[in-house]
């Protein structure tokens, strides 16, 4: 094999271990297959782009930081979007937002703005994209446990055995959380789904 040129077959754990003896290829690797949905948490917690890049950049040097000490009594993909969620909610909080989001500006953004590097296409993805913004509006006013819960579940797609490792909850937790999340949401979102 080339030097510098890492098989794309490895698994994370491979990656894992090469990067913590000092592999800055495997460890390179490691965040490239995960930056993007560790955006898309951190950008369903915190609500708007320039937050978002920074939790995940300060999730990665937290990583970074701590790869040595991770036990892998989780998947690295699951310890990863913990470490992300947890950056994206404490730089919520650090910027006085006990929401996360402002929801008086709310009204005032563009569609670019709610749906970040997306391109818009014509009719359809207007309707989805109206969806994905009163969506973030919606999240933004769940309390953070359940934001942070759904996003887990819903946007990074982990299952509720999957969120329940990476928050370090029981399954039954994860199950309540989702229910009164859904709940409040189907609320929230009745009005804009009577419009349409």
């Amino acid at each position: 094999m080339a030097v510098g040129i890492l098989p794309l077959a490895l698994s994370d754990e491979s990656l894992l271990s090469r990067a913590v003896a000092g592999d800055r290829e495997a460890l390179d690797e490691l965040f490239r297959r995960y930056r993007s949905l560790a955006y898309r948490v951190a950008h369903r917690l915190l609500g708007n782009e320039a937050d978002a890049l920074d939790a995940v950049q300060e999730a990665f040097i937290k990583a970074l930081v701590h790869l040595p000490s991770f036990q892998g009594r989780s998947s690295f993909k699951t310890w990863m979007l913990r470490v992300v969620s947890n950056a994206a909610l404490d730089l919520g909080r650090r910027r006085g937002r006990h929401e996360t989001l402002s929801m008086d500006g709310l009204g005032q953004k563009s569609r670019e703005e709610c749906e970040p590097w997306m391109q818009i296409e014509p009719a359809r993805e207007l309707d989805r994209q109206d969806l994905r913004c009163k969506l973030n509006e919606a999240l933004a006013q769940l309390p953070p446990a359940q934001r942070q819960t759904f996003v887990l579940h819903a946007e990074a797609e982990l299952s509720y055995r999957e969120v329940a490792e990476t928050l370090g909850i029981s399954i039954g937790t994860v199950m309540s959380r989702l229910y009164y999340a859904r709940q409040r949401l189907r609320i929230l979102l009745e009005p804009w789904i009577k419009s349409q």
